[in-house]
């Protein structure tokens, strides 16, 4: 017999807060013990899980769908962070949602209209997250920015874990981060980061402006996820943070 789902805690109450979100990604997990992983990931500490969804077209990766998801939200309180990699992604918008998303990211390459598929996630009532990869330039940003709760800083290029992160996304998101300055959007629009993130290279990708750290073999590839976490932390919180 199916659990009911958990409700996911209130995203506002503390996505904004001045501190580095951790964000293991289930595709890491090992999947005929996703419900135990997930369950371990919050115990562990992590502040979402990060879901990412392939179609097998616009990544070259099939993954997982809304059912996946429901399994999940009926395991866990944290946030789901779910990242749409596929093509007309406004298509299944409301059955992530009702799934249990709480985050929904798309990629400007995916959707013929960007605008109208953010604004028809933010009428969901979930929060709105534009993830670009590592060629695509912020410019596709100038006219959704304030709409946004998350840009998504690709560092990999998508479709499958386990990837070298890519040092040529340090430079963007620092300039991403100048920008959400200058528009006075810093405490609005959270960056976050996805590909090859680790314990070797979290402190410079934070350093650059990132608030959001998205960490699949990093921190499910090690013997003890609470310990890599907490470690994880240490080295990327602000020091302000802990007082």
């Amino acid at each position: 017999m199916c659990s009911a789902p958990k409700k996911s805690r209130n995203l506002g109450e503390d996505f904004f807060m001045p501190r580095v979100l951790i964000a293991p990604s289930v595709l890491s997990c090992d999947f005929g013990r996703l419900a135990d992983e997930v369950a371990a990931l919050e115990a562990a500490g992590a502040d979402l899980i990060h879901v990412d969804v392939m179609d097998g077209h616009f990544v070259p990766n099939l993954t997982l769908g809304p059912p996946i998801v429901e399994a999940i939200r009926r395991n866990t309180r944290l946030p789901l962070d779910v990242h749409l990699m596929m093509l007309a992604p406004e298509r299944w918008l409301k059955p992530f949602a009702d799934a249990g998303a709480d985050i929904l990211h798309v990629h400007p390459e995916a959707c013929a209209h960007l605008h109208r598929v953010v604004e028809n996630i933010r009428q969901l009532g979930k929060q709105a997250a534009v993830a670009l990869n590592p060629a695509t330039p912020l410019s596709v940003l100038e006219y959704v920015l304030p709409e946004l709760s998350m840009v998504l800083v690709m560092s990999v290029n998508p479709g499958f874990g386990g990837q070298a992160f890519l040092s040529l996304a340090l430079p963007k998101i620092a300039a991403l981060a100048r920008m959400l300055d200058e528009r006075g959007l810093s405490e609005q629009v959270r960056i976050s980061v996805d590909g090859g993130i680790k314990l070797d290279n979290a402190a410079p990708v934070v350093r650059s402006g990132a608030s959001v750290l998205v960490s699949g073999s990093g921190i499910l590839g090690t013997p003890n996820y609470a310990e890599t976490i907490r470690h994880m932390r240490t080295l990327c919180d602000p020091p302000s943070s802990s007082t």
